[in-house]
């Protein structure tokens, strides 16, 4: 008997030996902070803080895209749309070949202006009627010519080249209207005129023809003011006005019209055919982009190219 008791007692003991310990019959204490491992996170849901998601969470803003340069096709619609339009002086503009500066991110230095109307005299007085007559685009500046601008040019027969052969240049007799589209308005002499410099802070940007008027708005406003085709196209025949209101041209429109129509060209190239007579092309665009060569015949349009088609 003693020996069965002490058989079954020794089974009991090496049976205990494989149970978990039982622990003590006090509560369990709260686990302190110090009892997580550092560094280590709680998976719980994210804390939000002042209503911010946690920072691992936040999209970051897009970085801000800088402007691109001015591309030709937007260089060709500020020739159609600004370049012959006119509006009203809200500001003097001085004589002479240096104009005046307007810095396109600052407010014009109406100290500046005033100091440079007393120096060279007005071209043009607050209230005046104005036309910008030409529009040339450097690298960080577009040059606006108002009224003929204030800086002589030579006439543009002096700067193309007569075709067929490369004989001497022979005098060719011009319209009116080419002329104005030279010199400026009529009354106005070439030289007479005022020069707005557009200066931009590193390139001139991307600009439609809106936001350059936006920026000449100090000195001009259009709004007060008839587009330069608007004075007579009412009065042109149905198919012209309507090619004018789509801004293209068709064939037996006159300079003016084209004008209205197409703005002022890029490029002006005077020939003569295998016929003997004289042409003159107009040409808006630079290959590879869009460009269109509008053909003069005399004083009319007699032939209209695309490239691409």
């Amino acid at each position: 008997m003693f020996y069965r008791s002490a058989t079954t007692f020794v089974l009991l003991c090496l049976a205990a030996a494989d149970l978990p310990r039982i622990t003590s019959l006090r509560p369990p204490q709260p686990a302190s902070p110090e009892a997580f491992p550092a560094g280590e996170n709680i998976p719980v849901l994210p804390m939000i803080i002042s209503g911010e998601l946690p920072s691992q969470e936040k999209v970051p803003a897009p970085a801000p895209k800088s402007g691109s340069t001015l591309q030709e096709t937007s260089k060709l619609a500020l020739i159609r749309y600004v370049s012959g339009e006119f509006a009203k002086a809200k500001k003097p503009v001085p004589l002479g070949k240096e104009g005046f500066l307007i810095l396109a991110d600052k407010p014009v230095n109406e100290d500046h202006l005033n100091h440079a109307v007393a120096l060279h005299g007005a071209a043009v007085n607050t209230g005046d009627n104005v036309q910008i007559t030409s529009l040339e685009f450097h690298d960080k500046t577009i040059v606006v010519d108002l009224n003929g601008g204030g800086r002589a040019k030579k006439h543009w027969r002096d700067r193309i080249q007569i075709g067929m052969g490369g004989g001497e240049p022979v005098p060719q007799s011009t319209s009116t209207s080419t002329a104005q589209q030279e010199q400026g308005p009529p009354g106005f002499q070439p030289g007479m005129g005022g020069t707005l410099f557009v200066d931009f802070p590193q390139h001139v940007p991307d600009l439609t023809p809106d936001q350059l008027k936006e920026i000449l708005a100090p000195f001009l406003d259009f709004s007060k003011v008839r587009s330069a085709s608007v004075h007579w196209i009412d009065t042109l025949p149905p198919d012209t006005k309507k090619a004018i209101t789509e801004r293209r041209p068709i064939l037996g429109m006159d300079r003016d019209e084209v004008v209205a129509a197409m703005g002022k060209p890029d490029r002006k190239v005077r020939e003569r055919d295998t016929t003997g007579n004289d042409t003159e092309d107009w040409i808006y665009g630079h290959p590879p982009d869009k460009t269109i060569f509008v053909r003069f015949t005399t004083d009319h349009v007699s032939a209209i190219k695309q490239f691409p088609q």
